[in-house]
């Protein structure tokens, strides 16, 4: 199986990208389940602050899952930033027929890591209050998958935690029976490990994980399933399963 469960379309603010496009490529790469999971951004300092629209979603994607049926299985999915935040928002839109939901966290109030925030924060210091922002948005959950959970090394190319930080926030993920993703979008950006990487992955399978997503976060048609066969290296060296979810349960 090939899959790639995270991949994004103009209906978030940042990508350009067709559903249709991309289940053509998904054809010729040998993709066969694709999961659209488009930006859901809440904080009024985001760009794409709301941009995303469900019903437009769902009208399109319905329309290129069935024009694509028994060729390549499309899912519907949302990347919903900082779950924590806006949790009465991510309940109403957990009422559509989302087959996946990620958590993200892109901001931290009204930074995110930018060039500005980067002079300003070292690595460690965001980093460290990063993680009170994924930990208090797994304590709250109501999403399938913690997206790209290093999310600050795509920006400063390296990685700080304090590791007791690190296995409360998967003792209370895998409390709530939710996975992370192995995300290679950082491979394209010139970094050398996935997020997470080797260090991160193999604490998660101490501290009793089992199962892992794998998303490209595409935002063009050719990155789609893009570094696939390095994710499933990952899998296979730290014995863990490949997650699919459907209707928001996990296979």
């Amino acid at each position: 199986m090939y899959i790639d469960l995270h991949v994004h379309t103009e209906f978030s603010c940042d990508s350009e990208a067709k559903m249709e496009q991309y289940a053509e490529a998904a054809l010729a790469k040998g993709i066969n389940t694709l999961c659209f999971t488009d930006h859901v951004d809440l904080n009024p300092n985001d760009y794409g602050y709301n941009y995303y629209v469900p019903d437009r979603y769902f009208e399109n994607y319905r329309k290129v899952r069935d024009k694509y049926a028994g060729r390549v299985k499309l899912l519907a999915g949302i990347e919903f930033g900082e779950p924590h935040l806006y949790a009465d928002r991510l309940k109403e839109l957990s009422a559509y027929p989302y087959d996946y939901i990620i958590g993200s966290i892109h901001w931290i109030g009204d930074m995110f890591p930018c060039q500005k925030v980067r002079e300003q924060y070292s690595a460690k210091e965001f980093y460290t209050l990063y993680w009170e922002e994924v930990l208090k948005t797994v304590k709250q959950g109501g999403f399938d998958a913690l997206g790209h959970i290093d999310f600050p090394k795509r920006y400063y190319g390296e990685i700080y935690y304090e590791e007791t930080k690190v296995r409360e926030i998967f003792k209370h993920l895998l409390d709530k029976d939710m996975v992370i993703e192995i995300n290679t979008s950082s491979l394209r950006k010139g970094h050398s490990e996935t997020m997470p990487g080797d260090e991160l992955l193999a604490m998660y399978k101490d501290c009793g994980g089992r199962y892992i997503t794998v998303g490209s976060d595409a935002h063009e048609v050719p990155d789609v399933g893009a570094d696939d066969n390095i994710a499933r290296e990952l899998l296979r060296k730290y014995g863990l399963c490949e997650a699919v979810y459907e209707q928001r349960k996990r296979s």
